[in-house]
Formats: C-alpha cells, structure tokens, sequence
C-alpha cells in the first residue's frame, strides 16, 4: 500500500485515498437506498480514520519524544510513540457508540499498513519483517490492555503501564515518567474536549506539546471545518 507512505509524507489531499478506503467495505449493487447510505456513513467514516491516523504520525514531535524520554532515534521507538498516540484516539472514539468503536477498526489496519510499508521501504527481509509484526502485533494488544488499566488507576498506575510498555522497563529517571504521564493525562483531557460528531466526520486531531510553556493552560480546540460530505 505504497499509497500510505505517499500521503503520511507528502501530504497529499486525503479525497484522493476513496479508491483505498473503499476496498475495506465494498458497496454492493443490490443493497438498496437505505445500504448505500449506510456505506456512504461508513465511508466517510474512514476518510476520518485515515486523517486521525495520519495526526498520529504527521502531528506528534517524535524528536522531542526521542530528546527528552532519552529515546534511541529507530523503528521500534517510533512505533511505540505511534502506538500511544493511536491508543489515546482509540479510546476517545470508543465514546462514540458503533460508529467510534468502526472507526477504531480502521484506524488499527491503517496502522499495520503503515507499519508493514514502513518496514518494507527501510529494506526490511520478507520473512524477518512478517515474524516482527507478528510480534508487534502481539505487543501492541498488550499495550492496550495495559494502557486501558493504567488511564483507570490514579497516575501510579498509568505510570506503571507506561514504565513496562513505553520504556520497556528500563526508565532509571521518574522526571521522564512524570512528564509522560502527565503529557497522556492532559491529551486525554484535551481529546475528551472535542465534539465526538466533528471526530466522526474530520478525524481532525492535534496534540498538547510534550512541555507545555504554560502548564495551567489547556485550550479549548478549534472546531474543524468540513464541507457537505465532511471531508
């Protein structure tokens, strides 16, 4: 899916992916009036998806993350930063009913997609690159899981889940377990402030610094704007 990297990179107008996004549920010639307005909701939903995965990659400072959580500059670093970001979208589309928990579906294949072209396009070997993402894809359930118990416990415990996840066990400084749990607590809060219908049709997401210059400060976002078709 060589189109994905094209567009995490160059930015390319996300109307162009309906010839991708269409393949994940194909309408159907004889689903009538009613199943083709559902497959265009469901549609529109995952342009959403795509754009809200795309904020994952494109909006996050990954050299900040890697500078100040004292990460090596690799793959692995960057699909553990990805996969926090991505995890912090899931949870907040999960409010939103069928249509969010749709959503989060899509976003999770846009993710393995990407990450499967990532690894291909650094030179990766076939065989190698499909052991690694059974792997991954092994740890990213497990960080979930780990993640959704941590975000329910007081910070102690999100930043239990971070230390054995994030930092694979090996953070020796509390002040960059402070700052990330404090980072996750406030996009949380920030995210839990944008209109879930807005999300549905944009998938327009921004994230909060890593270090906030005024720490008091959690602005209330923007409200996106989209056209008749909410692209």
């Amino acid at each position: 899916m060589a189109l994905l990297v094209r567009v995490l990179r160059n930015r390319i107008n996300i109307s162009q992916w309906f010839p991708v996004c269409s393949r994940l549920v194909p309408v159907s010639s004889t689903q009538g009036k009613w199943g083709r307005a559902l497959s265009g909701t469901f549609q529109k939903i995952k342009i959403a998806a795509l754009r809200m995965y795309t904020s994952c990659v494109e909006k996050t400072d990954f050299e900040e993350f890697f500078l100040r959580c004292q990460m090596p500059d690799t793959f692995n670093s960057w699909f553990l930063i990805t996969l926090l970001h991505v995890w912090m979208c899931l949870v907040r589309m999960k409010q939103e009913g069928r249509s969010g928990k749709y959503m989060c579906r899509i976003i999770v294949h846009f993710m393995w997609e990407d990450v499967e072209q990532r690894g291909r396009v650094m030179g990766v070997n076939s065989y190698i690159l499909k052991k690694n993402m059974i792997l991954m894809t092994n740890n990213f359930y497990a960080a979930i899981l780990g993640y959704d118990e941590g975000i329910l416990s007081d910070d102690h415990g999100l930043a239990a889940a971070l230390w054995r996840t994030f930092f694979n066990q090996k953070c020796e400084d509390p002040r960059q377990l402070e700052l990330l749990v404090e980072y996750v607590r406030k996009q949380m809060q920030y995210l839990d402030s944008m209109n879930g219908e807005d999300l549905l049709l944009t998938g327009e997401v921004s994230w909060r610094p890593l270090v906030e210059k005024n720490p008091q400060s959690i602005l209330k976002p923007h409200s996106p704007t989209y056209n008749d078709e909410g692209l």
